[in-house]
């Protein structure tokens, strides 16, 4: 007798849809991507950040666990505090684990709250802080910080990203931006990175997709209604301003390609301006990674030894 040893294909039939966060299963069967890898850096390069989208369903479901999660904690920051950040730790409670992670244990709690709770959080609704800093804390985000200052997390919530991209989360318990930066009504830079926000690429081949090809990519957020002339965005500035304004980045990109090296992974990273925040509470880093292929790191090796 032959043994058939392929494994089942995912479907409806084999992939139950449970509520709250959806396993990798899910995302495949119900909540398939609408953007391609080359959409989503056109969206993250275009000056709009609102672009970048969670499949309308998936929104839905979001919606109805975190208002249980509300409900139980009083808010979505006291629930990250409470339970979900875990500083200086690997994530163990994500249902979408990354390759990046060296541990192939599944963590088997729920996400709406620890197996055990520990005495002082019996009452989760009660306000939690970040923990105090350590007198050797930067005052804002660098690359070679203490781990115990932030947390990495998968997005257990991810935008409609293809299944080979990683949508992960930078969280830090200091500023992402330097505390002395001028308010917004006093300069032009701080104007647009309060509105806009901030991002960049690590590990490509080639330039980010130009914003002038945005209006090629529309048609996938057709659903969203989205066209060109409700962009928030603001217009490019001077070559001067534009340098400036990849300075605010620099450490974080340091820091990304630490961790996503750049012979194995291409990125696109962004930080939420104000008006994006889900939350504003708790400053993080969305990481867009996708791990390269043998055939391009071949080439790149090829390349480099060109040169």
């Amino acid at each position: 007798m032959t043994v058939d040893s392929k494994p089942a294909k995912l479907s409806p039939e084999n992939v139950p849809l449970r509520a709250g966060p959806p396993t990798r299963e899910e995302m495949l069967v119900y909540y398939p991507a609408k953007f391609t890898w080359k959409q989503l850096k056109t969206f993250v390069n275009s000056g709009d950040l609102g672009l970048l989208k969670r499949d309308k369903r998936l929104q839905k479901r979001y919606e109805a666990w975190a208002a249980g999660i509300r409900e139980k904690y009083g808010s979505m920051a006291n629930f990250l505090l409470n339970y979900r950040l875990q500083w200086g730790k690997e994530d163990t409670i994500t249902l979408l684990r990354s390759s990046l992670d060296d541990s192939s244990e599944q963590a088997s709690a729920d996400l709406d709250g620890p197996a055990e709770v520990p005495e002082e959080l019996l009452d989760p609704k009660v306000p939690r802080k970040l923990p105090p800093l350590p007198p050797n804390a930067p005052p804002y985000f660098k690359a070679d910080m203490p781990r115990e200052l932030y947390c990495i997390t998968m997005n257990d919530w991810p935008y409609s990203v293809p299944p080979e991209v990683e949508h992960s989360l930078i969280w830090s318990r200091v500023p992402i931006l330097p505390p002395d930066l001028p308010p917004p009504s006093e300069s032009r830079i701080s104007a647009r990175l309060y509105q806009d926000g901030l991002w960049g690429f690590t590990g490509s081949e080639s330039p980010p997709p130009s914003p002038s090809i945005l209006p090629e990519s529309l048609g996938a957020l057709s659903e969203w209604g989205v066209t060109m002339d409700k962009l928030i965005r603001s217009p490019r500035g001077t070559e001067e301003e534009e340098r400036e304004l990849r300075k605010y980045g620099e450490e974080i990109e340091k820091f990304i390609k630490r961790r996503w090296h750049e012979r194995e992974w291409e990125t696109a990273w962004f930080v939420n301006p104000p008006r994006l925040q889900s939350v504003p509470e708790l400053t993080h880093i969305h990481v867009f990674a996708r791990r390269k292929t043998p055939e391009e790191i071949a080439r790149a090796q090829i390349n480099s030894s060109q040169h």
